[in-house]
């Protein structure tokens, strides 16, 4: 197996941790509101993508690939997808404002994180 090889695979390794920990976490805070002026803010979905954003920035520098960013953001909402088609009582993700904000962020911020670990890659060759 190349250096290159047992990388990336160590990458796919520490992706699927990190993303059940983000999915687990980022569900269980997207739910926290702060409320302005009258105004319900979903905090808790902001803090949520911003735990995964970072968790996938940390990936793609570690791993100097966007393989494992790549693993994390589908791994991560993959689950919180199932979580939210449960059974009225069982769902974990509801689909109001915070929870549409803490599903579909989730892949708004992989592309976005997958755009910006671009230069971490290693070079081919």
């Amino acid at each position: 197996m190349t250096k290159r090889a047992a990388g990336m695979a160590g990458g796919i390794a520490a992706a699927v941790p990190a993303a059940l920990f983000v999915a687990l976490a980022g569900t269980a805070l997207h739910r926290h509101d702060l409320l302005l002026g009258g105004l319900q803010v979903p905090w808790g979905a902001a803090a949520a993508l911003l735990l995964l954003g970072s968790a996938e920035v940390w990936l793609g520098a570690a791993f100097r690939s966007i393989i494992p960013i790549a693993v994390c953001g589908l791994l991560c909402y993959a689950l919180t997808g199932w979580w939210s088609t449960l059974e009225t009582g069982k769902r974990l993700v509801i689909g109001d404002t915070a929870g549409n904000i803490w599903v579909f962020g989730i892949a708004g911020i992989t592309v976005a994180m997958l755009a910006w670990c671009r230069r971490y890659r290693l070079p081919t060759g």
